[in-house]
């Protein structure tokens, strides 16, 4: 969409930049950090195109107060709950792959350090096991030391008992998220051999030429250690704040246009960032994760949307369903990024979604800043791949 002639001022004192483009106001500027780990270390998960806890900080300040419901109906590793509940809002999160459900679960309402130690006693993380290892799962010795590998069958096995009599609770859940992400990386933080950045896990045959390559075998391991040291990291700054209502936090696997589990005008603001036309293979990246918890990629509906056509036609699906369980007055925060070097900028192709629906647009903050190392491991050059600016349309429920 062709922008209409722009009006703009600078605040050389924010760093801010305010222009008028089709009508709408356009904040620009460095609206946040672009440190990192500058939020609760609570947040030190790692998950593909994930954003920082700045962002869903910065509307969830501006937009909301305590007590108030926050959704986001593609909670990815939880950002947006995690920090709306840090923040004293109730939050109800959602996402279709059920991975997600798992990594922010856990971190809402975190056991004590001493409970996790005195359970990692108890599990098959120690002496000799005698654990049989499947000729399917024996493939990920490319990943995986032989007595790692063991112990995680072990462990997987664990907690499927557990579940089956009931037994499972707070401490397991836990355990089992930080299992998850310290399955795969490139640090000796994490049970595999030297791969590629934290949990975006390569196939078995990429495995193979990255080993070759260096040189390298999978490296034996303490699991028990391991999982209790980033535990200690995770909980550096103490348990967040508790909300004492029971009703205080809702989580869900399901698509963000059929969020039954969310009541007619019960949220006062929606964080959120949708897919962006098919640019992260949220399968491909999490078969390992997927792996550990039992569960086949393939089994899994990701709304992956590869057309321009496809990801409007979705967008106005989850609109109209934001449009039931937003309040009158209510904000929706949508964060869209920015795709394919900047040639479509997904702010404009939203307001294509709306038309008929009950928002109106109040302001599009586009924040620049530099990218960090994160960035750079995956081979993207400042301002010159990749995303490269959060673009966040904000509407309002009339």
């Amino acid at each position: 969409m062709a922008s209409a002639r722009v009006n703009a001022r600078v605040n050389a004192r924010v760093n801010l930049r305010v222009e008028k483009r089709t009508g709408v106001r356009t904040e620009i500027g460095s609206f946040w950090t672009s440190r990192q780990r500058q939020g609760h270390p609570l947040h030190e998960i790692s998950y593909r195109a994930c954003f920082k806890p700045q962002l869903p900080s910065f509307f969830i300040e501006r937009y909301s107060k305590l007590g108030d419901r926050v959704l986001d109906p593609f909670m990815g590793r939880g950002t947006t709950a995690l920090q709306a509940y840090i923040m004293g809002r109730k939050v109800a999160a959602s996402d279709t792959n059920p991975l997600c459900e798992q990594l922010l679960r856990p971190r809402l309402l975190p056991p004590s350090l001493a409970a996790i130690a005195e359970r990692l006693d108890e599990m098959p993380l120690h002496g000799r096991l005698r654990t049989q290892v499947s000729q399917e799962d024996s493939r990920l010795e490319v990943f995986f030391h032989r007595d790692v590998l063991a112990r995680l069958v072990a462990l997987k096995a664990w907690f499927r008992k557990r579940r089956s009599t009931d037994k499972y609770d707070a401490v397991d859940d836990w355990i089992r998220m930080v299992a998850l992400n310290r399955l795969s990386g490139h640090s000796s933080g994490f049970f595999s051999v030297r791969t590629l950045p934290p949990n975006q896990a390569v196939s078995l045959s990429s495995q193979r030429k990255i080993n070759e390559k260096n040189s390298q075998t999978p490296p034996p391991r303490d699991l028990a250690a391991l999982i209790l040291k980033k535990s200690k990291s995770l909980l550096r700054a103490g348990i967040p704040h508790r909300q004492e209502a029971e009703d205080a936090i809702s989580l869900r696997t399901c698509s963000s246009y059929a969020l039954s589990y969310v009541a007619d005008s019960s949220i006062d603001l929606v964080v959120t960032s949708p897919p962006f036309l098919n640019t992260v293979d949220y399968a491909q990246d999490n078969w390992l994760r997927l792996w550990f918890m039992g569960i086949k990629a393939n089994t899994i509906s990701f709304d992956v949307c590869a057309s321009l056509v496809a990801w409007r036609e979705f967008i106005r699906k989850t609109f109209v369903e934001f449009a039931r369980v937003v309040r009158l007055g209510g904000r929706v925060a949508f964060e869209v990024g920015e795709v394919r070097n900047g040639t479509i900028l997904l702010e404009e192709e939203v307001r294509h979604c709306l038309t008929g629906l009950p928002f109106s647009e109040d302001t599009t903050f586009i924040n620049r800043q530099d990218f960090t190392k994160t960035s750079n491991c995956w081979g993207v050059a400042n301002n010159k791949r990749g995303t490269n600016s959060n673009r966040v349309v904000v509407l309002a429920r009339v």
